[in-house]
């Protein structure tokens, strides 16, 4: 093997390694997301240019610019599908699930993604996103065809078609 070939082929082990071959093998990469392990229980405010309510199925939709916020999280759609939990008599209407769609983004800390739809259960405090996934972590950047976020963990899971760009020491 001659010098000057050795660092491709120290990346190419590298790739290989990770997992990040561009063969046809379905893919999962675990990783971090935010700064913080997310507080589920927190109250969510929505803001959005309008809202339709409907007593009877006990739904909400919110379309226009709509901006979801818990704790330190933030999630940004064009509409928000708000599905509420059966409530008894002793207890107040809260909501169970949001279904974000039209191109969502969530921000939890310095982390970012992007998908064209995310459903977020707030009893599981987790986010599944689905559909030409980008997460942004500092200079890096990954996409995914799903990615499932355990906000209380901290953490997040990509699956599909992952592929990453591994950056060099500048």
């Amino acid at each position: 093997m001659q010098l000057r070939r050795q660092p491709l082929f120290i990346l190419a082990l590298v790739v290989s390694f990770l997992g990040l071959t561009t063969n046809g093998i379905a893919q999962t990469t675990n990783l971090a997301f935010g700064t913080l392990q997310q507080d589920t229980s927190l109250p969510v405010e929505v803001t959005a240019d309008s809202l339709s309510v409907n007593q009877t199925d006990g739904t909400a939709i919110f379309t226009g610019n709509v901006v979801i916020i818990q704790g330190e999280m933030r999630l940004a759609a064009p509409r928000v599908l708000v599905v509420y939990a059966q409530a008894t008599d002793a207890q107040e209407a809260r909501i169970a699930r949001l279904e974000a769609t039209g191109g969502v983004t969530l921000i939890s800390g310095p982390d970012a993604a992007e998908a064209e739809r995310a459903d977020y259960n707030i009893d599981d405090g987790e986010v599944v996103m689905r559909g030409n996934v980008l997460l942004t972590q500092g200079a890096s950047a990954l996409t995914s065809d799903l990615m499932t976020v355990d906000l209380t963990g901290g953490t997040a899971q990509m699956d599909g078609r992952v592929k990453t760009i591994l950056r060099g020491a500048d």
